[in-house]
């Protein structure tokens, strides 16, 4: 490490703590030239992958675009911040899991999608509206008819059992 003060190379660490957060290390210097004291801090970078839009264009990935997306699409939904905040910290997370170096926005809209599903029907619709290019009421119907069936396969419908009652003698 170079010392801040002299530029010289030789420095020493005399002392190295785990921050409280646990994700960086502190570590308290002394320049073996001009015997001054420094601080560094080492952290880990963890590098999200490229997205690689349609039209070939890279560019960093960005969970602000993200949030705006969802935000579109919840937009006078009652679905409380901590959910969406969720969400885009499980995307970001699997994105990570990947290792890819560059990923297609196609299959970030993908995850956005089946996150908005669990979320809420009415904005998963807004966003697939948008991101599927709907042309007609055909379209909207179809999803809807997917949404439709999709809920009455979760929910199974139980029929009811009359009760057998004893007649008083």
């Amino acid at each position: 490490m170079k010392c801040p003060f002299c530029g010289a190379t030789d420095t020493q660490v005399i002392d190295s703590r785990v921050s409280e957060e646990g994700d960086s290390i502190r570590r308290r210097r002394r320049c073996a030239d001009c015997s001054k004291r420094f601080t560094t801090y080492e952290n880990a970078e963890l590098r999200m992958p490229r997205v690689v839009k349609q039209n070939g264009i890279r560019e960093e990935f960005s969970r602000d675009k993200l949030r705006t997306s969802f935000q579109r699409a919840l937009h006078k939904r009652p679905v409380p911040t901590e959910y969406v905040d969720a969400a885009i910290e499980h995307i970001a997370q699997e994105l990570l899991s990947h290792g890819e170096r560059e990923i297609p926005a196609r299959q970030i809209g993908e995850k956005v999608m089946a996150a908005l599903y669990k979320l809420d029907k009415v904005a998963y619709i807004r966003f697939a509206s948008v991101y599927r290019s709907f042309q007609d009421a055909a379209d909207f119907r179809e999803v809807l008819q997917d949404i439709d069936s999709s809920t009455k396969r979760a929910k199974p419908v139980a029929k009811a059992v009359p009760k057998t009652t004893k007649a008083a003698k």
